[in-house]
């Protein structure tokens, strides 16, 4: 397992013995004990280290609370977008992957199971996965690679009328956009179309 994966995708970090304990959540702990805590191709693809599982599938959880008690988070990629496993959904008898983006407010779900995400998808469909093409455009125009903590995320989300293109892209903090996208997820959550969000004030009108 994971041999394509470790082919294809080049170790940007020094393996922090630490993070790559074992996690706790049995769902992703193959993978956590394997990578974690390690970024990959220039911060395009990282996984979460053993003891950031917990606290994303919380995050998740409460952002997209349809999904309590199914979330199994291992991973994220230069746009803060969140990999992780749905403990109801299976590809053949395993769990299959869901991506949660903070862009867009979706989760989407990905027909592959742990081993063919990483071995497959990722090394096959790099662009479609983690939108390749996209990173090397934000990275030609002068765009920094994210740290670890951090992501490109976008200025003004797409559900919200934001543009999907580079100049409507910024470096920033992960837990920070994480934080912002996931309120204004939730206050979307049911609005009528063209609603407007004061996040700050709580509002909505």
């Amino acid at each position: 397992m994971f041999e394509q994966f470790e082919a294809s995708f080049r170790s940007d970090t020094p393996m922090n013995e630490k993070a790559r304990t074992s996690s706790d959540d049995r769902y992703v702990s193959e993978v956590v004990q394997r990578f974690g805590g390690q970024s990959f191709n220039g911060g395009l693809y990282r996984v979460l280290g053993a003891s950031d599982v917990r606290t994303w599938n919380h995050a998740m959880e409460a952002a997209f609370p349809e999904f309590k008690g199914r979330v199994h988070c291992f991973a994220f990629d230069w746009l803060g977008r969140v990999f992780a496993l749905d403990g109801q959904r299976l590809v053949g008898y395993e769990p299959a992957v869901v991506m949660f983006e903070p862009g867009s407010g979706q989760a989407l779900e990905i027909p592959c199971d742990l081993r063919s995400f990483h071995d497959e998808e990722l090394c096959n469909y790099a662009d479609a996965a983690l939108a390749d093409d996209f990173y090397k455009r934000w990275l030609q125009i002068g765009g920094g690679r994210p740290s670890f903590r951090q992501c490109v995320g976008y200025k003004r989300p797409l559900f919200l009328g934001g543009s999907d293109t580079v100049e409507n892209l910024e470096l920033i903090d992960l837990d920070v956009y994480w934080t912002i996208s996931a309120q204004l997820i939730s206050k979307l959550r049911g609005a009528a179309v063209g609603s407007k969000v004061n996040i700050f004030g709580g509002r909505m009108q």
